[in-house]
């Protein structure tokens, strides 16, 4: 078996564009793509939008953005996408150009929301009422 035979063309093409050895995580999720269940161009972006971009796992908590399951860093999520789009590309045939063109169907995190406050509560003063002696 030749070792071009071991990867699928998909595969294999996620293989050369991502061959250094510092993009190895991008070459999975462009292999993630090509091996996508989705049957169409948009379902397969879609599954890129599930696997790179994935809402924190404590809502509204400010200090959940450090428990965070997509692939951490803003730019990290954005890197996973375009390599999960590239698998995509090959996939389905579809040219580079538009390929390049896709970005994130993905709204922006909503900023945790802070409960307010609860108004300051003023001391009684209760020396008046107990008596100076006890019991």
């Amino acid at each position: 078996m030749i070792p071009q035979q071991w990867v699928p063309p998909c595969g294999n093409q996620c293989n050369n564009k991502y061959s250094a050895f510092t993009q190895i995580p991008w070459r999975v999720f462009c292999k993630k793509g090509c091996g996508s269940e989705g049957e169409t161009w948009e379902e397969c972006l879609e599954d890129c939008n599930l696997i790179c971009y994935k809402d924190p796992v404590l809502k509204d908590q400010q200090w959940s953005a450090y428990i965070d399951r997509s692939p951490g860093v803003a730019s990290y999520s954005a890197e996973c996408f375009h390599a999960c789009v590239s698998g995509c590309g090959y996939k389905f045939d579809v040219k580079k150009e538009k390929v390049d063109e896709v970005t994130p169907n993905r709204r922006p995190k909503p900023a945790p929301v802070e409960k307010p406050s609860p108004q300051p509560v003023e001391p009684i003063d209760l020396s008046e009422d107990m008596p100076g002696t006890s019991a």
